[in-house]
């Protein structure tokens, strides 16, 4: 494992097991991905992408730009060279692993598969602005989607110190827009059926974005329908990256 302040590690692997890496939603950290890595490990190689703003990396600058966190994380994964990664994305996480996936395929290098979870598709239009609005107006976002522990959303101190981080994540996906082809790898979109800001229809259409095989699974629940359905998505990826469904 390349030593690397972008990637994170919790938990030990077998030898030469499928290879996740995990990028989070706006707003998250590579430690959102514990309980995932716990799940898979050791039967997959579990790391998530820890971005610039946000706990150990809080005194560096956040990136607001999709294609440009794509691109410093795609030069880091690059160097992987012993076996394909698969990739898995949350919500704003799903559109810049998509774009790191593009990159990789780009390079010369191929992708086991893409998870895009609670996200619509790249090129679906992107209208909403809370980037743009007051600090008061991006905390009752982040309260209306859930997936935040309800003592930090009390906790005005430290909400007040991640706001930035929170903004310029908000900024990154609400700017972001769609000019690239589709990726070669097979595509598995994840939703819940109670999502207000990806709908079934939204979702699905990630299928237009790969030349590879396209699946989706709905499960209950909302924009953080993972934080309830922990074992049915680990289950999802250990289908999917099994030996005979990679062939």
């Amino acid at each position: 494992m390349i030593s690397d302040p972008w990637i994170r590690r919790f938990h030990q692997a077998e030898a030469s097991v499928p290879r996740l890496v995990c990028l989070p939603h706006a707003g998250g950290a590579a430690s959102y991905y514990l309980p995932l890595s716990q799940a898979l490990s050791p039967g997959l190689e579990v790391s998530g992408i820890q971005y610039p703003g946000r706990q150990d990396r809080f005194g560096e600058p956040c990136v607001d730009n999709v294609l440009t966190l794509a691109e410093e994380i795609f030069q880091r994964l690059r160097k992987w060279t012993d076996r394909p990664p698969a990739l898995f994305g949350h919500s704003m996480g799903a559109t810049v692993a998509y774009e790191v996936a593009r990159r990789l395929e780009n390079d010369g290098m191929a992708v086991a598969h893409l998870f895009v979870s609670a996200a619509r598709g790249p090129a679906r239009e992107r209208t909403e602005r809370v980037h743009l609005m007051d600090d008061d107006g991006i905390l009752a976002e982040v309260r209306r989607q859930g997936g935040t522990d309800a003592a930090l959303l009390r906790d005005k101190d430290l909400m007040r110190l991640v706001l930035g981080t929170i903004r310029g994540d908000y900024r990154a996906i609400e700017t972001y827009r769609h000019t690239g082809g589709p990726v070669e790898c097979p595509v598995t979109a994840m939703v819940g059926d109670g999502d207000q800001s990806t709908t079934l229809d939204a979702a699905r259409s990630w299928e237009e974005h790969t030349r590879g095989p396209f699946e989706l699974r709905v499960f209950s629940g909302g924009h953080f329908y993972l934080n309830d359905h922990l074992d049915g998505v680990a289950g999802v990826i250990r289908s999917a990256l099994r030996p005979e469904a990679r062939r």
